[in-house]
């Protein structure tokens, strides 16, 4: 099972010059379809005089959800380039919008196709790449008596705690990493089985 991913840790910059045609490249952290909207109308807004703003997304841990945006440039010429970038790194939660301001001379689509790719590139090579856990939020429910063995899980399965109550019965919510969690509810089953009031929460 997949328990991480590369993403990019902040927004970056790039900047590419052809011909008179300049492309300002933007890398932006995403992880929803209303922060890629939020992010491409504030662009808009601040280069609104700009010829064309073509951008290209992957997001979800899988990188399931993707897409190109040309924005007028001809079909594959944009959008396809910058997208292509983010997948060389295999990046997911990312956005990468170029945005052309024309400089008078045309670039034909292999000039096209190589600022786009190439001013994208630049925006992804001045952030910083990082490596994020999936993980999964459980809680558990015990007596206090079986304090120790619950603080064993947490090490043993590598939890991080974020909450803990002690009314009445004992509370723990922890964060697990995704490909431990089939690991810690056999194990939290063997200890039901010896006599652990020990229980998940839903």
């Amino acid at each position: 099972m997949q328990d991480s991913y590369l993403t990019i840790s902040k927004t970056s910059e790039g900047l590419y010059k052809e011909k008179g045609s300049k492309f300002l490249a933007f890398a932006i952290p995403i992880t929803s379809e209303t922060q890629i909207k939020s992010r491409l109308e504030s662009l808009r807004k601040k280069y609104y005089d700009a010829r064309h703003h073509c951008y290209a997304y992957v997001y979800g841990n899988s990188g399931e959800h993707h897409r190109a945006n040309d924005d007028g440039e001809p079909n594959h010429s944009a959008g396809d380039p910058i997208l292509g970038q983010i997948k060389s790194l295999e990046l997911t939660n990312t956005l990468v919008v170029v945005i052309r301001y024309f400089g008078g001379t045309k670039l034909g689509v292999s000039g096209l196709i190589n600022a786009y790719k190439t001013a994208a590139s630049e925006a992804l090579n001045n952030n910083e790449i990082i490596k994020h856990q999936i993980t999964e939020i459980r809680q558990f429910r015990f007596p206090y008596s079986e304090m120790n063995s619950v603080m064993k899980l947490v090490k043993d399965f590598d939890l991080n705690i974020l909450d803990q109550g002690f009314d009445g019965e004992s509370t723990l919510k922890v964060e697990v990493v995704v490909s431990k969690t089939e690991g810690l509810e056999k194990k939290v089953k063997l200890l039901q089985a010896t006599g652990s009031q020990l229980t998940f929460i839903d």
